[in-house]
């Protein structure tokens, strides 16, 4: 019977530290560069471990080791959150819906606009199909090829879906690998948000780019001409449509795959169903000035992308001023506390947007699993109001992580 009291204050002292949020714990691991936790220290530990050593020591130390997995864990499972694969994942995963439309969407566009694009090099002789198939929309003009007969074969529209597809994702996936970083500026977040005219701007590009490549080719303009052209127009165009990380290697991606593709199409393809360029140019297979107007449609179908993207998420823009709700760096007011970024590490998950409480990984509902949060020292200086709890967050939204 003597135990008794001693047993008592033990379950005391265990469930006690089993409903407490464990985040506490976990957080304080995560800032000790010895990774020892102290539980003497802890103002959550009232049980007076002097008077009841055995039990409650025993107790409390297996509470101890059940924190360090926690912690293990915790630092094994943020090695593989933020991989490349598992950021597509949770991407994907994130919003199903959303992901099924964009993915249409960009097949879709890419099936219907594609085969246009390519009946340009068709109607200038750049290349040839074996079993043609076209379609006249407006007539001749002249005796002339009419520019608005599309001229293709059966599997191009299949074909462009597919690169429609890929393009989209690609562009998807690398802006969110890719985060810009804190000391960014918000010239970045307009070019991840694309209003609509400058989309247009980038597809109505690109269509030109395509158009003069068939021009000058029927004009018998040399290679190296063209490919020189061609080169800086894919150039001044990504400069002015895109300019970003993950735009240049999709875009760079493209003009290296695209080439690739068409060398096995051309080589495997059977008779009634393949095609070849009239100029075999500099590999055997195609001119190197196709390689530029490939690049040139990684930030025209990129932009879409993004638009789409946007859009199904609720994230549209209507200019270029409104892709971004906060102003830009330089514009900024000056703070100490967020250095101008107008955002600070969330309190509640001590900046990583999620915490370990019962053995589970949660999301932090704080931060929204952002691991940062609006920085009240400088939002009244913006004239935001403190009660639009919506306008709050989309400010937050496009704040780069």
């Amino acid at each position: 019977m003597k135990r008794f009291p001693t047993l008592v204050y033990a379950t005391v002292a265990l469930m006690s530290s089993l409903f407490e949020h464990t985040h506490g714990f976990s957080g304080a691991l995560q800032r000790s560069s010895s990774q020892t936790l102290n539980l003497n220290r802890c103002k959550r530990c009232t049980i007076n471990r002097a008077r009841y050593p055995q039990a409650v020591s025993s107790l409390l130390n297996t509470r101890e080791k059940t924190l360090f997995m926690s912690a293990s864990n915790d630092d094994d499972r943020s090695e593989t959150e933020f991989s490349p694969i598992q950021i597509l994942i949770d991407t994907i995963k994130s919003d199903p819906s959303r992901s099924i439309y964009f993915s249409t969407l960009m097949t879709i566009c890419g099936a219907s606009l594609g085969p246009f694009l390519d009946s340009y090099h068709s109607l200038f002789g750049v290349l040839s199909y074996d079993t043609p198939l076209v379609f006249p929309l407006l007539g001749s003009i002249g005796g002339s090829p009419a520019l608005l007969t599309c001229v293709t074969t059966y599997w191009v529209p299949v074909l462009f879906g597919v690169a429609g597809f890929l393009i989209g994702w690609l562009y998807i996936w690398l802006d969110a690998v890719f985060h810009v970083e804190e000391n960014s500026t918000n010239q970045s977040q307009s070019e991840l948000h694309p209003t609509v005219p400058k989309v247009m701007a980038g597809i109505s590009y690109f269509t030109v780019q395509y158009f003069l490549s068939g021009i000058l080719f029927a004009n018998q303009v040399d290679r190296t001409s063209m490919l020189a052209l061609m080169t800086t127009l894919a150039a001044g165009g990504f400069s002015i449509l895109d300019g970003t990380l993950s735009g240049f290697i999709t875009s760079a991606a493209t003009a290296i795959g695209g080439p690739l593709i068409e060398v096995g199409l051309i080589s495997f393809l059977p008779a009634p169903w393949g095609y070849h360029y009239n100029d075999a140019g500099e590999t055997g297979f195609f001119p190197l000035w196709i390689i530029p107007v490939y690049f040139l449609g990684g930030p025209a179908n990129g932009n879409l992308a993004r638009l789409f993207w946007n859009t199904l998420g609720g994230e549209t823009v209507e200019s270029a001023e409104d892709a971004a709700l906060v102003p830009p760096i330089s514009e900024k007011i000056s703070c100490s506390t967020c250095q101008r970024t107008r955002a600070v590490p969330c309190g509640n998950c001590d900046g990583i947007g999620q915490y370990w409480t019962y053995g589970v990984l949660v999301t932090c509902k704080a931060c929204r699993g952002k691991g940062r949060v609006i920085c009240r020292s400088c939002f009244s200086q913006y004239g935001d109001d403190p009660n639009d709890i919506e306008n709050i967050r989309q400010i937050m939204d496009q704040i780069p992580d």
